[in-house]
Formats: structure tokens, sequence, C-alpha cells
């Protein structure tokens, strides 16, 4: 995936006082190798993966507060910035060589280092040439390894592909890795932990990397119906009491599948309705708060989704529905813990409210001079997918990620000097942007849809 080049810094002018201070202060320091996080570990081979992580991750931040500190631009920027990028490539390679060690509490330790590195910056130049590596040793992890080494891999690769973009990159990947995914889903005698990281991995992954294939877009969402789908009411409507841990895998699958609702073929989601929307209706009854909330958001992307294909599009038994949210939106039993309920009351007041009058709370995620308007049930299932790969590095990736910025109709990568940054748009424009990118993403997704259905 074609990537831009990040501009370079102003400079001052040559004779400036102030850039002559700056050299002198920086020539009289002397050149001390660089030392990882706050123990003082050395960032050499010998050293642990935990350290090697705090390593890369200081070295990030060490790099950042260089360009900050050297405003009007010297040499020793330039300097500064390439060893910080060098060293860091080194613990990241260093890295990539543990995943084939042969202690699975290194590979471990390897595969959490990398997870770091990669939910915190955009390194597709250096991951575009190890693809292939990284994804052997991922896919032995998930073969061989135990419960936490795949769920550290599955996460791992669903960030790998965030990375490689939408191109031949990341489908090379998702092709070799689905079938293993799905195994791990599908396998009740694995650990539910990993089952759960897979069904996250496998939603985003296809996402990301199933441009126009249908067939893997079918089989991933087949292989996620049938985790959720045991949560269903039985014949006799009465719900199934979930094993340990099962709710969670329930709610991953779930949302997983969601997400991938958004990219369906228009023809398929009418049948998706029909099949879906009563049982998920009965599953708002399940005594996991977590699963419930998940529940809800689901139906009302269903639904949202049905009326943007059909205007007249109606739910079965609206007024049933209404009727139980009612009573979620407005919970107040003592045996619930006081957080579930307020988060409870919220979602479900939120959904309620779309249902009976098709009018969506709006929400602005800031990062850096931009923002995204989160204006539907669909953008916010999206944008709450990759935070929770992401974590808090989301806000970066939708900065200077193009894949993320594709995706919410930002554009290029912005690059900013401070004549730019001073002067900023209004409120009302920068959401007339983003609604108007986003409808014109959502057009030529369309287009891909109509290919999708012919497979499906």
């Amino acid at each position: 995936m074609p990537r831009n080049k990040k501009g370079k810094r102003g400079s001052s002018k040559q004779g400036s006082l102030r850039q002559e201070v700056l050299q002198l202060q920086l020539s009289a320091r002397a050149p001390l190798p660089l030392k990882g996080g706050r123990n003082g570990v050395k960032g050499e081979s010998g050293a642990s993966d935990d350290d090697l992580a705090s390593d890369i991750l200081s070295h990030y931040s060490s790099a950042s507060e260089t360009a900050s500190i050297l405003e009007e631009g010297t040499g020793v920027e330039s300097v500064d910035e390439q060893t910080a990028q060098e060293e860091m490539e080194d613990k990241l390679k260093q890295c990539i060589d543990n995943l084939m060690d042969k202690s699975a509490k290194t590979r471990i330790a390897a595969l959490e280092s990398l997870r770091q590195a990669f939910s915190s910056r955009v390194l597709y130049e250096f991951l575009v040439e190890r693809r292939l590596t990284i994804s052997d040793c991922l896919e032995r992890s998930l073969k061989k390894g135990g419960g936490e080494e795949q769920a550290a891999a599955a996460t791992v690769f669903a960030l790998l592909c965030v990375q490689l973009g939408g191109g031949d990159e990341g489908e090379e990947g998702f092709k070799m890795l689905r079938p293993i995914l799905s195994a791990i889903l599908i396998d009740g005698g694995a650990n539910i932990s990993a089952r759960q990281r897979c069904a996250r991995a496998l939603g985003m992954c296809c996402y990301v990397s199933s441009a126009e294939d249908g067939e893997d877009l079918i089989k991933s969402m087949s292989h996620l119906e049938g985790v959720f789908m045991s949560s269903y009411p039985n014949r006799e409507g009465t719900l199934p009491i979930p094993k340990p841990g099962y709710p969670g895998l329930y709610s991953a699958a779930l949302q997983a599948w969601a997400l991938l609702v958004t990219i369906c073929p228009a023809s398929r989601l009418s049948v998706l309705l029909d099949i879906h929307l009563p049982k998920l209706q009965a599953c708002l009854e399940s005594s996991d708060v977590n699963y419930r909330i998940a529940v809800g958001e689901t139906i009302a992307l269903l639904v949202e989704l049905g009326r943007d294909v059909d205007g007249d599009f109606e739910v079965e038994d609206s007024e049933g529905l209404c009727e139980c949210l009612k009573g979620l939106a407005t919970d107040g039993n003592k045996h619930r813990a006081k957080n579930d309920r307020r988060k409870q009351r919220s979602i479900f007041r939120e959904v309620l409210h779309y249902i009976e009058s098709d009018d969506f709370m709006e929400e602005k995620i800031k990062f850096g001079v931009e923002g995204v308007y989160i204006d539907g049930w669909m953008r916010r299932r999206i944008y709450d997918a990759f935070k929770e790969i992401l974590e808090s590095g989301v806000r970066h990736h939708l900065q200077f990620n193009p894949l993320l910025r594709d995706i919410f109709g930002l554009g290029p990568p912005l690059i900013l000097d401070s004549g730019v940054k001073s002067s900023k748009i209004s409120r009302f424009e920068k959401h007339l942007f983003n609604s108007a990118a986003f409808k014109a993403r959502t057009k030529l997704r369309n287009k891909v849809r109509d290919k999708r259905a012919d497979v499906m």
C-alpha cells in the first residue's frame, strides 16, 4: 500500500544566534549510549522482552521530544531522529527473532513487545519487508503455542493487518492465517481467551484485508455466527445457561460479526435481518451485562442498516422491543453493580432513542488538530473495533495511518506548520467535511458490495 512520506520541518536561517547556541549545547554532550526505561536496563540482545518493549516505547517518546525541542531545525535534529529510528528498528528485529525462541515465556514476551510497538506507531515501511517472516512466526505460535501464546499471536496478527492496510500484503497474510484463526475459534476445547482474541482478529483482518473476496467474508461470518448463536434461546424459548467465560466469547464473536455486516452486500442484509433480529431481541434478557450491551448495540446497527437499504423498514414486534429496551434503560436492580447499571442505562437509552425516533446522539473524537464525528451505529461499530485492537494508540493511527484515514474519510495525513495550526475551521465545517467524505466512501464500498453479491 503506497504511503505518503513525512514532510521536512521548516529550518531557520543558518546564521541565527539561537541555532549556534543549540549546536554548542548539543556538541558539549558526551555521546553516551541510550538506555531503556526507568530501570536503566541496557538495550542489548540479552535483555528481557519486557525491557525491549520499554526501550522501543522510550525511543518513540525521545524522538518526539527531540523534534519538539529543536523546532527551528538543525543538522543534529535529523541525526537524532535517524539514530532513534535505527535503534527502535534494532529492538523490533530482536523481538522478531525472539518469536522463534524455544522458550514459550520468551515468545510471549516478544509478542507483547510487538503488540505495544504496533499499536503505538505506524511502521509500514519496516513491516512490509518482514511480513512473511512475522506471519510464519505467528502461524507457528497459533498452531503449537499454549492458550496465552495463541491469544497474543492473534492480537499481533490483527495489528499487523492494520499496519499493512488493505493492499495485497495484508490480504496475503489473511489468506494464510484465516483457517487457523477459524479453527481455534470454533474449537470447544481451546483456551477461552484464545478463542475470544481469535474472534476479534478474524473480524478485523477480514474487514481490512478481504476487499473483494466474498468467499472469505462469508466463511468468516459463518464461523462467528456459529459461536454467538449458541447463546440464542432454544425451541422452548429459554436462554441456555452459559459456561464461565462464554459471555465474553459471545460478545467478541457478535461484535466481530457486526463489523463484517457493515460490508455485506445489500441483498444479504435482508436475510441476516430476518434470521437474527428476533433471536437477538430474546438475548436482551441475558444475565451478563456486557453481552446485553453488545446485543443492544448490534440490534441498533442492524436496524440502521435495514433503514439504509429500505426506507420503509420496520422492526418486527417493535412495541415489544421498545418495552424491553425501556426496562433496560431504567433498570435499578440493586443486585447489579452500580457501574454496570449506569453503563447499561446509558447505552440502552441511546438504542431506544434511535429505534423510536431514528436519531443518533453524535460524538466527536479529537486527535491533533483534527476530529472524527461518530454520527451513526455503523460508524461507531467500526471505530470501536479499531479502538479494541489499537487501544490507546487509536488516535495516533487516526492521525497517521492511511488505512484508518481512508476508512473515516480523512484524506492523506496532514503535515501542518505553525501557520496552519493557528487557522482553525469551524466545528460545523468539519462536520460537513467528515459527513461528505464518509458518504462518498460508503458509495465506493457499495460498489464492492455489489461484486460480493455475486459470490454470496
